[in-house]
């Protein structure tokens, strides 16, 4: 049974479905890699998982347990973290502020985890006292990724995580990410770099408007004359 799954999704903002019976999941210690081109439903399928889009059909099933019904605050409380594309840190805060923000629902002493995120990402550890909207936004993304940890999820849900960084920031944060699954993490993602998000996949999917194309492995589907034809350039 897969750990986390969107289950025949169907749904969409207003009268149009943008989700048309798509299937997408993760298991723990895996990175699962939502892809396709623009409009095919990739950030729609993730918030439909997060609770933030009401499915006409399907069902989001959450270590065995139906979660449909759930909000995403209830959701974030059975062990979602979600890292929106934009606006995914404080910008008046301290780095180490957006850090404790995201331990807002724990009760017990969570200094072992922020030294935990400190120690995966070093630089958040030298900037710890510095507004995280003087960072650069691949720290910001560091932050951001942080700050979800800090809840201790079983499953990190991560859209655009590289959207508008640099190769070699972009790179940084996959290494990071890698070392996250090696936590026991689920890891689903969305990524618009389909290739370079594949080369790091458990498990991917493949989406055109809003239906499941292909499903496999990274490595298989990054083998597929197809998909490198149709989604990676050749």
């Amino acid at each position: 049974m897969t750990y986390l799954a969107g289950e025949n999704m169907r749904g969409g903002y207003g009268g149009a479905d943008i989700l048309k019976g798509c299937t997408v999941g993760v298991d723990k210690g895996e990175i699962a890699v939502i892809v396709g081109p623009n409009g095919a439903g990739k950030s729609t399928a993730m918030k439909a998982m997060l609770g933030m889009l009401k499915l006409k059909e399907g069902r989001v099933v959450m270590d065995g347990k139906d979660i449909t019904m759930l909000s995403p605050q209830d959701r974030v409380a059975e062990g979602i973290a979600f890292v929106p594309q934009t606006n995914n840190v404080f910008v008046s805060m301290t780095v180490q502020e957006n850090l404790e923000m995201g331990a807002y629902l724990r009760q017990d002493d969570f200094r072992e985890t922020m030294q935990q995120i400190f120690d995966l990402f070093p630089i958040l550890k030298k900037k710890r006292s510095q507004p995280a909207g003087e960072l650069s936004g691949g720290q910001r993304q560091q932050v951001a990724v942080g700050r979800a940890l800090m809840t201790q999820p079983s499953v990190l849900m991560l859209d655009e995580p590289t959207a508008g960084v640099s190769p070699i920031v972009m790179d940084e944060l996959f290494d990071r990410i890698l070392e996250v699954r090696a936590s026991g993490v689920a890891i689903l993602m969305v990524e618009q770099n389909a290739r370079q998000a594949l080369n790091i996949a458990d498990k991917g999917f493949v989406l055109v408007i809003g239906e499941n194309r292909h499903t496999d492995t990274g490595a298989v589907l990054l083998a597929d004359p197809e998909v490198r034809k149709s989604f990676l350039g050749g």
